[in-house]
């Protein structure tokens, strides 16, 4: 700078900086109707548990991936306690998939 004063360093900003209330209406998937995704994890859930084997394993890996995504997208807006029961319901989940290959 001209006047010998050097410039602060701002902040960089990241998709996932933001903290604060999660608002609904806000993300990508904000356009489907919670009762489509409700079912439709209800209805993979069931599959997975009734085939069973390595079929159903898989099955509950691609809801463990979804988990996993969402609760990357959102880390930085929960608190410490909603952080805790994602990742609890993820560990869940994938030691029933782990548990349905040797089934």
């Amino acid at each position: 700078m001209s006047d010998g004063r050097t410039p602060r360093p701002g902040r960089v900003r990241t998709p996932f900086a933001r903290r604060g209330p999660m608002v609904p209406g806000e993300g990508p998937l904000a356009r489907v109707p919670p009762v489509v995704v409700f079912l439709s994890v209800v209805v993979v859930f069931t599959a997975a548990v009734i085939l069973g084997g390595v079929v159903g394993a898989l099955l509950l890996g691609l809801l463990a991936l979804g988990v996993a995504g969402l609760l990357a997208a959102t880390w930085p807006r929960l608190t410490p306690g909603a952080r805790a029961v994602r990742v609890l319901v993820l560990v869940v989940l994938v030691a029933i998939a782990v548990g349905l290959v040797f089934r």
